[in-house]
Formats: structure tokens, sequence, C-alpha cells
């Protein structure tokens, strides 16, 4: 017996021009192309991002106000063999990273301004758990989260997607964070939110945040044909009581990115206001609190896609988006964006 369409990854392809990855991001951030979808009328709008007010100006917006991390580090092994490490996130008193080039539990890694990373367990999936510390005349301590953030504030490199083939230059410290970003824990941009300006913000009069601190698991791909069978990752999310209250309620939201609306559903769900959320939306599990979904374009076969899939259908979204590329919208983290009202 074949499987349904919706549940094969396979079925959430499309082909993308290499041209339509933004490479960079729009100046100024409300300019970028905005693709607005009318359920109700089944009909779509052309428009760019600083109108987006049009469509949705009476209704709620929850934003994620988590802050990009200067994640990425490159440094040495005692050997003097060059290493790359990119955080992903903190492990009980130890922190979750990805690194490039060969360790063994037991190495030590060397950055600048003395911070040390010593490799304590290595992961199926090609993670590895490390322990900071930071190296001084006597002695070796250990970095509090906060502590270390500010450490890779100085040495770090903001963490651009793999997708993004370039490194990081000094306009990304500040185009790839949200003006409303606020609390550090991130390794990836919530990229719906990178389009507000603070006077765009300041026209929204009803808004509310919420933090989920996105992982690099965010770009994981989906490794299995059947959707039923991916393994989500796991965020570390945190909702504000004031905005438990808003979702508890039944006032209309728009969830500004994959973040927030999976937060929502999560909250929806569970009715926890911390935590770790590991909800994968998808035709089969569509959302039951968000009404209104702005979001940016995602890659093929991804969970981010399968996501929309959730809200309109696999063949509205594949739709959508052969739309978007004919009429040469950016693709991915500085890319445009598309509203579901």
């Amino acid at each position: 017996m074949s499987l349904n369409k919706d549940l094969l990854v396979s079925s959430y392809d499309y082909n993308l021009p290499e041209h339509l990855i933004a490479k960079y991001p729009v100046t100024p951030r409300d300019s970028a192309k905005l693709l607005v979808y009318d359920r109700k009328k089944d009909k779509v709008i052309h428009t760019v991002f600083r109108n987006i007010l049009d469509f949705v100006g009476d209704k709620r917006f929850i934003f994620n106000n988590t802050k990009v991390i200067k994640a990425r580090i490159y440094g040495k092994k005692e050997s003097g063999g060059k290493i790359e490490l990119l955080l992903n996130r903190p492990f009980g008193d130890k922190y979750l990273v990805y690194i490039r080039g060969k360790v063994r539990v037991g190495t030590k890694l060397y950055f600048d301004k003395g911070l040390v990373a010593e490799v304590v367990e290595l992961l199926e999936d090609g993670s590895r758990v490390v322990e900071f510390k930071l190296k001084t005349q006597n002695e070796m301590k250990n970095l509090e989260f906060l502590e270390l953030v500010k450490i890779l504030e100085e040495i770090g490199h903001v963490p651009l997607p793999p997708y993004i083939k370039r490194e990081d230059e000094k306009i990304d410290e500040s185009e790839y964070q949200s003006v409303f970003a606020k609390k550090e824990g991130a390794v990836a941009a919530p990229t719906a939110s990178l389009h507000f300006t603070d006077e765009l913000l300041k026209k929204i009069e009803k808004k509310a945040y919420l933090t989920l601190h996105v992982g690099a698991g965010t770009f994981k791909p989906v490794e299995v044909e059947d959707i039923r069978e991916h393994k989500m990752h796991s965020e570390f999310f945190e909702i504000p009581k004031t905005t438990a209250e808003i979702l508890d309620s039944d006032e209309e939201i728009v969830a500004v990115g994959t973040t927030s609306t999976r937060t929502i559903e999560y909250y929806a769900r569970t009715k926890k206001l911390s935590g770790e959320c590991d909800l994968f939306l998808n035709p089969l599990n569509p959302p039951i609190r968000v009404n209104h979904l702005l979001t940016n374009f995602h890659l093929p076969k991804s969970t981010l896609i399968m996501l929309v899939a959730a809200f309109i259908g696999r063949e509205k979204t594949l739709k959508l988006y052969e739309e978007a590329i004919k009429n040469n919208y950016r693709f991915y983290s500085y890319g445009d964006a598309m509203l579901i009202i």
C-alpha cells in the first residue's frame, strides 16, 4: 500500500534557483517583499513588508525575543591543528556543540581570551558534549552561561546558516538579529522577525513576547522518508504569564515566525510555561491556536516547510513557493516573507 503523499519527505521538495538564496539582507528591513495568502478568498497578494498592517493591523502579534549569540569560534587543539566549534545549547552544567575536526573524549580545544573546551562525550547524532573553562594564571575556572556569552561576544562569529555561503561580516552583527532581541541563547535567528524596524514595531498596538532559543537543530535535515518517524529536535522556551493569558483567550493572534508558532502550539497542548519544545507541526498535526502565520521561505524537505503545510496543506504550500520563485522572491534567512491570513 502506498503512503499518503503528505507523509513522504520527498513530497515537500521543490527546485530553487541558486540566485534566489539571499546572501545579504535588504535594507531597510521592511523593504523586503511580502507574499500575502488569504485562505478564505484563496487569493495571493504581492506587496512589501512595511504594508503588513494593512492585512492584520488590529490583531495581536506574538514575537520571539530570543537573542542570537556569537556561537561560532575558531581555535586549536593541543597538537596545533585548527578547529571550528559551533555552540548549540547548554546541557546541564555542560554544553552541546558541533565541532569541525576530529576529536576524542578528553581532547582539549584552545581559543582566544583563555577559553578552553574539553570534550567529555561524543553523541551519535554528531554533536559533542563539552565543558567550557577559563584559563587564568593560577587555575581553570568553570563558566556560567552568561560568562561564556560575554567571552563569545569578544571572540566569536555570527553563526550564519550553512546555505549563506560566505564568512560573517560586520553587517551581520546587527542585521542577523531582531530589533527586539533581548534574551541571549539562540544560535540561529528567528528570521521572520528580521523584517521589523523600530518604526514598524511602534505602529503595532497589540504585541506580546515569548522566548524560544533557536538551536542548530533547526537546520537538521529530515533523514527518514515517512515524516511520522522523524525525531524532532528540542529547544528551550519560556512564556511570560501575561503572554499565556493572551494565548488562553480567544483573541486572534499573528505568530511571528515558525519558532513563535511552535512555542504557542506547544503551550496550547501542554499549558507549560517553560521547558523543552519538541513539537513537530505538519499536515497530520495542524495548529490549534495560531490564527495567522508570518514566516520566511524555507528549505525543501525541511520541518519548516512542513509547518507551513500544516496551515494551508502541502499542495497549496508548494504552489505558493512556485509563485514566489516566479516573482523572484528571495529565500531563506535573509530572504522575503509570507503572511498567511
